[in-house]
């Protein structure tokens, strides 16, 4: 599994606007999306203590987290997923999980896990055993994607996000959510060995700088 280059940017939606332009000029939009766009629906894992939210608030340099997520509340494209970073640099894995699964998690229905044979699960089930890693809330938002060959560039527009507040229903397309306070327009830039010089100059922002934002704990600021 590939470490990844990550940076994420602050900006409002006039950078929007300007970056959209520029960025469809030069780049791909994702073939998944519909319309230049898709909706994200994540499901979050954390523990009594909040240990993935605090671990992100401390800037601790090694920290994990677990998520499950689907686009466009299609649950026939269910994935677990565990993003994981490390001096700077990221990494995730991810499978997929049947709509039944994902149920049985929320169910609290556990002993499948062990038995499917995929280590991630079976991590994920361990944590939740000796951890305390339980479904915490739920984090929507759309996101306009964009790719570029070279470098393996990925180059995400996010905006709208909303939390379910300790909302866990995750499968429940009528779920509550509400905007997240004052969250603003999330630029996040991703390439493998090397960036492009034509995707470094097209992001470039006048007073924009790399940011450590979180949608999970701007999400979590209601409990």
């Amino acid at each position: 599994m590939q470490a990844r280059h990550e940076w994420k940017h602050e900006i409002n939606h006039v950078d929007l606007l300007t970056l959209r332009q520029r960025l469809r000029a030069v780049t791909y939009t994702d073939a998944h999306a519909k319309n230049g766009q898709y909706m994200i629906r994540s499901l979050y894992f954390d523990n009594l203590e909040d240990k993935a939210l605090r671990e992100k608030l401390d800037g601790i340099n090694i920290r994990e987290k677990f998520r499950i997520r689907m686009y466009n509340l299609d649950d026939t494209l269910i994935r677990l997923e565990k993003k994981s970073k490390q001096n700077g640099l990221c990494r995730k894995e991810s499978i997929a999980l049947t709509k039944e699964q994902t149920q049985m998690i929320l169910d609290g229905e556990y002993d499948f896990m062990v038995q499917s044979g995929k280590k991630l699960l079976e991590e994920l089930y361990l944590k939740m055993m000796f951890q305390g890693l339980r479904p915490k809330t739920i984090v929507d938002y759309t996101r306009e994607p964009y790719v570029y060959p070279a470098g393996n560039v990925r180059v995400t527009l996010d905006y709208d996000i909303r939390t379910g507040l300790r909302c866990v229903d995750f499968l429940n397309p009528d779920c509550i959510t509400i905007p997240a306070d004052s969250a603003p327009v999330i630029l996040e830039v991703k390439w493998d060995e090397f960036l492009p010089s034509i995707i470094r100059d097209v992001v470039q922002l006048p007073g924009r700088h790399t940011s450590a934002f979180s949608k999970y704990a701007v999400c979590r600021i209601y409990g």
